[in-house]
């Protein structure tokens, strides 16, 4: 058994096809199938089911894939830290970030990384956070931004970047500019807000909740900016952080009966960090502590 055909393993499983996981990993289709079929006549068991469009796995690729996958984390870990004594952090980090993620601090760092050790490859992905959460569990990422209420999947570590409560933003001179408002306030209007899976959207639907009243969305879009230049233009009211919306020209009127705060974190397994990720992990808290 070599390293390499439990790699192979493990791009078909994530990819759900050889002809992924050969475009992926940058080797033939038949490479790919050739070393798993030595793989599984090693094993003396079939680890894929083919006879479908994608590739399923059979009982024993179920219980090989989580050990083939620690096998691999472990050999990563090994060369990451022996590059460490040659004074050359390396490897892959695999980002996961919310969508519409504008921080400037975030994108700063992950560019200057990029430039002060060239040897590190950064591969970012986004989606919405339950996702991400679940990707960082099962290993598929090695840390995420993320948005969420109260705390983090359970068994993962998570340092808070941003907790603060959901405003409401206008334009000046709207009919609701005023020092405060409350969520009720805000049932006869539109409402724009984030998509689900996001901090603010989770912190305004639990307010609301909590509350008895409807968290009706009118519009949502991934970009927060694009919901500040909707509510510029009349479109209706935003429910972002009082932060999303500074510079814009428009006014973030605190809800003062918005229970739930909207939190940003940084997720991590705990205790399996290569020295790439402790590197970027460490230098995104700097970062946003300084901010």
């Amino acid at each position: 058994m070599e390293m390499h055909q439990l790699r192979y393993f493990a791009a078909v499983v994530d990819e759900g096809t050889f002809t992924g996981a050969a475009q992926r990993l940058h080797v033939s289709q038949s490479g790919i199938s050739t070393q798993v079929a030595k793989l599984e006549r090693e094993l003396g068991q079939r680890l894929f089911d083919r006879s479908g469009r994608h590739v399923r796995l059979t009982p024993a690729g179920e219980a090989v894939l989580p050990l083939a996958k620690s096998a691999l984390a472990t050999l990563d870990t090994i060369r990451h830290t022996a590059s460490e004594f040659a004074d050359a952090v390396r490897g892959r980090i695999r980002i996961g970030m919310i969508m519409g993620c504008s921080i400037p601090s975030f994108l700063d760092t992950l560019a200057d990384l990029g430039r002060t050790h060239p040897g590190i490859e950064l591969s970012l992905h986004e989606g919405d956070s339950d996702d991400i959460q679940s990707q960082v569990l099962s290993g598929s990422l090695d840390l995420a931004l993320v948005g969420y209420t109260g705390q983090a999947a359970d068994g993962l570590h998570a340092s808070i970047v941003i907790d603060e409560p959901i405003a409401a933003v206008v334009p000046p001179g709207h009919t609701l500019d005023r020092a405060e408002l409350s969520l009720a306030a805000l049932q006869g209007e539109k409402i724009l807000c984030l998509p689900r899976g996001t901090g603010i959207r989770a912190a305004y639907e639990d307010s609301c909740h909590r509350l008895g009243l409807d968290p009706r969305v009118d519009l949502d879009a991934s970009s927060p900016a694009a919901l500040l230049r909707l509510a510029e233009r009349g479109a209706g009211v935003a429910v972002l952080s009082a932060s999303s919306a500074q510079g814009a020209g428009l006014r973030a009127i605190p809800l003062t009966d918005a229970a739930t705060h909207a939190r940003l974190g940084l997720v991590t397994r705990p205790n399996e960090h290569s020295p790439a990720v402790r590197l970027l992990h460490s230098r995104l808290l700097t970062a946003w502590r300084a901010a």
